[in-house]
């Protein structure tokens, strides 16, 4: 996988927000975009929360970008991690890490600190 998809991108797409976003996803190939598990949870909770995304529009996302395990791989990364209690961020970045892949964000000072990661903002 190319690419995994930070929840706050997810969010901007289901709201038509980033011109720039929205072009670069429909732009990129099919299968290069993937999204986390730690990412389907996050926007899940959401769902149940009454905030954005609406269900359909979760389901539509997932048939879209594969959803993708987090695995054995992806936990012993996180486990090398500089520590940064309950965030999202750190096992979102993990997975990218584990994969080998580069994470879609706009909040690109969650990361930063992640030694190896690569991340990109469409949003710009």
């Amino acid at each position: 996988m190319r690419y995994l998809i930070d929840t706050n991108c997810c969010i901007f797409l289901f709201a038509g927000e980033y011109p720039a976003l929205l072009e670069r996803v429909a732009a990129t190939p099919v299968g290069e975009i993937g999204l986390s598990s730690i990412v389907f949870a996050e926007l899940a909770l959401g769902v149940r929360h009454g905030k954005p995304p609406r269900e359909r529009q979760l389901e539509q996302l997932a048939t879209q970008m594969p959803i993708l395990p987090f695995d054995e791989a992806a936990a012993r990364c996180y486990a090398t991690l500089p520590f940064r209690r309950g965030r999202f961020d750190r096992l979102l970045g993990a997975h990218a890490l584990s994969l080998g892949s580069t994470v879609i964000t706009d909040n690109e000072a969650d990361f930063a600190d992640i030694p190896g990661l690569t991340i990109e903002n469409w949003t710009l």
